[in-house]
């Protein structure tokens, strides 16, 4: 690992350990050359997969526009950030061992209904709202008619 101080190629690792998220490995390293000390991070790469849109464009896969869009459903909700952080994560993980390159938007707006439904009604029909485009309020009242009818049986 070059040392970003002097540019000497050798190094020795002086402490690992996992980050609190466990998706990359920090290292502390000590330059030979220069004595200085310097944080690297070790993570997996993953083969890019691209998102197919309605529209016939594909666009590569961006994590944080599902994070985002699971905030903004939630926004204002009593939905705690680490409860989104791990469906985000959770969403993240289906696509990435889905094993396909290319996935389409539709279905990971499936799997973001899916996991905001089990989190909040609330959020789930924000989110539905937008993504099935709702023409009016008679779809509007059919979705949040299957909650409670859901809501009873359970």
């Amino acid at each position: 690992m070059k040392c970003k101080y002097c540019g000497c190629m050798d190094s020795k690792v002086v402490d690992s350990r996992e980050t609190e998220d466990g998706t990359s490995i920090r290292r502390r390293r000590e330059c030979i050359q220069c004595g200085r000390r310097y944080t690297t991070y070790e993570t997996v790469e993953h083969t890019p997969i691209f998102v197919i849109k309605k529209g016939g464009v594909r666009q590569e896969f961006d994590v944080n526009k599902i994070r985002s869009g699971i905030i903004k459903a939630c926004e204002k909700r009593p939905v705690p950030i680490t409860r989104i952080d791990a469906l985000v994560s959770s969403i993240e993980r289906t696509i990435y061992n889905n094993g396909d390159q290319e996935v389409t938007s539709e279905y990971i707006g499936d799997l973001i209904m899916a996991g905001l439904k089990e989190i909040d009604d609330v959020a789930y029909v924000r989110f539905a709202s937008v993504y099935r485009q709702f023409k009016d309020i008679d779809t509007f009242m059919e979705e949040i008619s299957g909650i409670l009818s859901k809501r009873k049986n359970d």
